[in-house]
């Protein structure tokens, strides 16, 4: 048997909209990303290869947060920063550098304005969420600190929308450098879910001299991981991912770098899970 088994609510549910006794929640555009870094430097032996001695890297960490179990959806769940598009954030005031709205739209198979919105998401809600920041003076640069009381305020005002993202671009002089930004996957929340969510992920390099820190909010606990590290935490029972992180994680833990896994070049393809009926039983299916 397959799948993943849907608890009781969800199940009834499902067969409600099967049944066309309830219509799906519209789903909303959203973005993810997930922050890479270089793993530390472990000492030898290697793990395979006619080399056996000397320090050696175990491969890429991903920045993961825990999301309070207080929150409405995914309670309690790791995940990558991220959320829903802010109307503002298709404004054509933000400073741009990079691929452009157009070109990401043909990438995500979504209109110039949609693909403007999620890349502006992309960046603000990584800011928001981790104080990482994929912005610079200019096209080739990008900012180094953003660890100060002023960016704090600034990264609160855009949480609680007082401060629009072009605006908080212009008064640094800064410009969205969305080359930072390589598209990964595309997942859309399934039918049977109150709150739905059309998500466009990201991957992006952790910039040079910045830090990820805990900023609270949404969630109650940070770390770096690696993909398999956090694979076998929720295999035990330890921590507990959805299936976008899971399979993302999943994907990941393949590569032995940073670099190779943002040399791959993906063809996004739309992933919408679904519910089965097996055997009696209310199954999601991913694929």
């Amino acid at each position: 048997m397959t799948g993943i088994p849907l608890p009781k609510d969800l199940a009834e549910r499902a067969r409600d909209i099967a049944a066309g006794r309830i219509e799906p929640v519209p789903a909303r555009d959203a973005a993810t990303v997930v922050i890479l870094r270089e793993g530390p430097f472990r000492e030898g032996p290697f793990r395979e290869g006619p080399f056996r001695e000397g320090p050696f890297r175990e491969g890429p960490e991903v920045y993961l947060l825990r999301r309070k179990t207080t929150m409405a959806f995914a309670a309690g769940a790791y995940v990558f920063p991220g959320g829903s598009v802010d109307p503002r954030d298709t404004d054509h005031a933000v400073a741009w550098a990079g691929p452009s709205p157009r070109e990401w739209g043909e990438v995500f198979n979504a209109d110039e304005r949609t693909a403007r919105g999620l890349v502006c998401a992309a960046v603000r809600e990584t800011f928001e969420e981790s104080g990482v920041l994929l912005a610079g003076p200019g096209t080739d640069s990008v900012v180094a600190d953003t660890t100060g009381a002023d960016w704090e305020a600034d990264r609160l005002a855009l949480i609680d929308r007082s401060l629009a993202f072009a605006d908080f671009l212009a008064k640094r002089g800064l410009v969205l450098r969305s080359d930072l930004l390589k598209p990964w996957s595309h997942w859309i929340t399934p039918v049977i879910e109150e709150r739905r969510f059309d998500t466009r992920f990201f991957a992006a390099v952790l910039p040079p001299g910045q830090r990820t820190r805990d900023v609270g909010g949404e969630a109650d606990q940070v770390a770096w991981k690696r993909p398999s590290e956090a694979l076998e935490l929720a295999r035990d029972g330890e921590i507990f991912l959805m299936p976008p992180t899971y399979h993302t994680l999943n994907e990941l833990a393949a590569f032995a770098s940073v670099t190779d896994a943002l040399a791959v070049q993906r063809k996004i393809i739309t992933i919408l899970p679904r519910a089965v009926e097996i055997e009696g039983e209310m199954r999601l299916m991913v694929s």
